[in-house]
């Protein structure tokens, strides 16, 4: 039912309740009902109706207008980040591209290739570049709701994590969207970007395992990669360890990181 529709609706139900009440009133109920009872049961069968009815389609109406504001909220919302998206692009990620132009030249001419820390100050760079990246497409992708199918929007992510950073996701996925909150979504959704972002910063490898399944109080997701000490002391420097800590508290789960035989795992648990 349109908005339109539920505004005559609420217009027209008590002027038509009490036309067919005064109707069968006066052809049908005359011989049995007095004018003063009549009259005494007029108000009553209106105020009926309005219970009844009009309480209902007063609350569609508000659910619809709810719907719409939170419509133009997103709208709003989505092109604001997209102009943000824009400006990073145009502005800072170009200027990092540029710079990072610069600094081969200046390391070619200079014969600093081998120089510990100009090769320091290149990785340095690169991910600065990275995150610029990464927070461009963020940007870009609209924010996961309950209403998207949220595992396919997951799976093409890796997907395309893999081909711009060449390497790969041996995934086994067995939880149902139904078990997830919009909450867990939003926070799950991150949390696997930012510890695949980690792999490509910090972890020595092309390999990573993600296994997600459905548990007897709820669900467990385990992300693993190949490390090194080094590796895993330069992860822990950084701010995504910090970033996943908060996002498993705001989404209620437990996490835990382990590094063991060249391992690193990291472990979302959820009880419901």
């Amino acid at each position: 039912m349109t908005y339109k529709q539920i505004k005559w609706l609420i217009l027209m139900l008590p002027t038509v309740s009490i036309g067919i009440w005064e109707y069968l009133r006066h052809t049908l109920l005359m011989p049995y009902i007095s004018m003063e009872t009549g009259n005494f049961l007029s108000p009553l069968i209106v105020f009926g109706v309005t219970i009844i009815f009009l309480l209902k389609l007063f609350n569609m109406l508000e659910k619809i207008q709810a719907e719409l504001n939170e419509e133009r909220s997103q709208k709003g919302a989505l092109q604001e980040r997209a102009k943000i998206s824009r400006e990073l692009h145009d502005g800072i990620a170009q200027s990092l591209f540029l710079l990072s132009i610069k600094i081969n030249k200046i390391g070619k001419q200079a014969n600093l290739d081998n120089n510990p820390h100009f090769i320091k100050m290149k990785k340095t760079l690169q991910h600065i570049h990275e995150d610029t990246r990464q927070a461009i497409n963020n940007l870009r992708v609209p924010p996961v709701e309950s209403n998207f199918n949220w595992t396919d929007t997951l799976l093409n992510h890796i997907q395309s994590m893999e081909k711009e950073h060449q390497f790969k996701v041996q995934m086994t996925w067995e939880i149902g969207e139904s078990l997830f909150s919009t909450k867990d979504k939003v926070e799950l959704y991150a949390c696997i970007k930012e510890a695949l972002i980690n792999v490509v910063k910090h972890a020595r490898t092309n390999q990573v395992w993600i296994d997600a399944h459905e548990t007897k109080t709820g669900w467990t997701c385990i992300i693993k990669n190949k490390t090194d000490q080094q590796s895993l002391v330069n992860s822990h420097k950084g701010y995504g360890l910090q970033i996943l800590k908060d996002r498993a508290k705001a989404m209620g789960s437990d996490l835990s990181i382990h590094v063991q035989d060249g391992e690193m795992l990291i472990a979302f648990v959820k009880e419901i």
